[in-house]
């Protein structure tokens, strides 16, 4: 577990991130992961999620292993990640190439009234995803690290996981669509699958 914690402002951070993305399609998990991506710049190529905690890592997976060619990124929590840890077993089982996840960590249950979360003291996603058997892993606490960072979620072959420990902050919210059906005919009909 990193002794620096809760340094990154998350918006500036998500907004440098993902102009790295590249063609990478981005599933995004509850809350505020949707919004920061929504945020930094709504795409069709973003699957986001307004239902079911804990189903985001399960949801890219199923995306990856549909769609071999193109990288997919996990946008999630680190309440949604312990909520769905399991899947990180099912992840390094399945090994696609072409999947990473990121859990910002607040260190804190947000959408619940932030009260303190498991991250803060002990646990630590990223040690436990390598005890699942995902192979490269990542923890980072400075925005400075968003190179480094974007290489390992956006061209190292996976799975791969990182934890970016984020500030609890105020931002405005950047509402993404809401209808789940729209969103997955945009995500669907910008992958060329969308039925017609």
């Amino acid at each position: 577990m990193s002794t620096a914690s809760n340094k990154i402002a998350r918006r500036p951070f998500m907004a440098e991130l993902l102009g790295h993305r590249g063609n990478s399609l981005i599933v995004t998990g509850l809350g505020s992961p949707s919004w920061d991506c929504s945020a930094a710049g709504d795409s069709d190529e973003y699957l986001y999620s307004w239902g079911g905690m804990g189903l985001a890592v399960p949801t890219a997976l199923g995306v990856a292993l549909a769609q071999p060619g193109r990288r997919v990124v996990c946008v999630t929590g680190d309440g949604e990640m312990l909520m769905g840890i399991g899947s990180l077993g099912v992840v390094a089982d399945q090994a696609p190439a072409n999947l990473a996840i990121l859990v910002l960590d607040n260190e804190s249950f947000g959408e619940t009234g932030r009260q303190r979360g498991l991250t803060s003291s002990r646990t630590d996603i990223a040690a436990v995803a390598k005890g699942f058997g995902i192979p490269k892993t990542m923890t980072v606490t400075e925005q400075s690290t968003v190179p480094q960072l974007a290489e390992l979620l956006f061209k190292t072959p996976g799975p791969v996981l990182a934890v970016a420990k984020i500030a609890i902050t105020d931002d405005p919210w950047a509402l993404p669509e809401k209808d789940g059906g729209a969103i997955a005919h945009r995500f669907r009909t910008a992958l060329g699958v969308a039925k017609a």
